[in-house]
């Protein structure tokens, strides 16, 4: 459920659900707010699911869960993975080391489950897990100049240069966490995080205060992250072997096996994939799931396409065999065979480059 759900009104917002959480779909006209985006910075509302664990154990219990290596330093974060016996994506999430406490940020479906699964599993380790998802509000800025918005409002420290490092400082009246983003959107990104009770507050401070900024929903989200290559957890990361998806980001390759998953194959991380994730311009926007060919033989499936509105174009990242190397392809669209070009990741170079594209070896 949105916490601001009632200035997302007076801005004319449409909304929608994202693993059960009510999220801002579009505020009207999502495609030029797209460019507003590309072109300055823009402000969305994120709807993650939050868990929180404390407790002595804490840095050590969550580290042997999870692909890369938690931070033992406050104001430091790390993107990682949760895998399950095969080695497949069961959830992704990024840990913040917030001084007595880890804040570990997940698709919004996930929270509940997870903290129930780490809860059965703390045994005589000091350590103590929670949902704390309904704590907080969470604002993505993003855009080439979401360095200059962060800088027209934050009271105290300077914003945060390194990728997934924090600050605290004030907007306003109000305290906050202001967090350097891996870039998802292919442009400069930054996360501020506030107590629930206060995001009415800081989420206006942002969106009219100093630099103005544009409110933005999921859709614009959507196209953002597709031009820009991003795997996403519903589209492409669930179920998925992390090297099929190139994200050597995710993963410490010395800590070998996850605790937890008992013995996860090397090879589902660091060998050879079966598939890898490429980026196709087909002539007509494709379903998730349309069938990709090289001449008559299957090569793979698209994760999800949209028309670009940065390109003008249909764009859809696809999931096809590792050897497949055909620059042009066709790409099943209601029953028609369509033709597509396979193109380089990112489609749209903005300000940044998404830590999450694809990277194989």
């Amino acid at each position: 459920m949105t916490v601001v759900a009632d200035i997302h009104e007076a801005h004319g917002a449409t909304f929608t659900e994202r693993g059960g959480r009510r999220v801002v779909d579009h505020y009207g006209r999502p495609e030029r707010v797209h460019r507003a985006v590309r072109n300055v910075v823009g402000v969305i509302e994120m709807g993650y699911g939050v868990v929180e664990v404390t407790g002595d154990d804490r840095v050590e219990f969550v580290d042997n869960a999870v692909s890369n290596r938690v931070p033992s330093e406050d104001g430091q974060g790390v993107y990682a993975l949760l895998l399950d016996a095969q080695g497949g994506i069961e959830t992704d999430l990024y840990v913040f080391n917030a001084g007595p406490r880890l804040l570990c940020f997940v698709p919004p479906q996930r929270a509940d489950a997870l903290a129930e699964e780490w809860a059965e599993k703390t045994f005589i380790q000091d350590v103590d897990v929670r949902v704390a998802t309904d704590d907080f509000g969470v604002f993505g800025v993003h855009g080439p100049n979401a360095t200059e918005k962060i800088a027209s409002v934050l009271t105290g420290p300077a914003s945060p240069d390194e990728p997934l490092s924090f600050v605290r400082g004030s907007v306003g009246d109000w305290g906050v966490t202001v967090v350097r983003t891996d870039d998802l959107t292919g442009e400069e990104g930054y996360e501020v995080i506030c107590a629930a009770d206060d995001a009415n507050d800081v989420f206006d401070a942002l969106v009219n205060h100093g630099l103005n900024a544009a409110p933005f929903g999921y859709r614009t989200l959507d196209y953002l992250t597709l031009e820009a290559g991003t795997p996403t957890f519903e589209a492409e990361l669930e179920g998925t072997v992390p090297n099929v998806l190139g994200l050597r980001n995710a993963i410490d390759f010395e800590k070998g096996c996850y605790v937890g998953q008992e013995v996860v194959s090397k090879i589902a991380n660091q060998g050879r994939p079966s598939r890898r994730l490429v980026g196709l311009e087909p002539e007509a926007v494709p379903p998730s799931g349309s069938a990709v060919f090289a001449g008559d033989s299957h090569v793979g499936e698209v994760t999800r396409g949209d028309h670009s509105p940065a390109l003008d174009v249909p764009i859809a990242l696809a999931l096809v065999d590792f050897e497949f190397d055909a620059e042009e392809v066709t790409v099943r669209v209601d029953g028609e065979d369509v033709p597509a070009d396979r193109v380089e990741l990112p489609f749209v170079e903005g300000s940044a480059r998404s830590r999450r594209l694809p990277e194989y070896v």
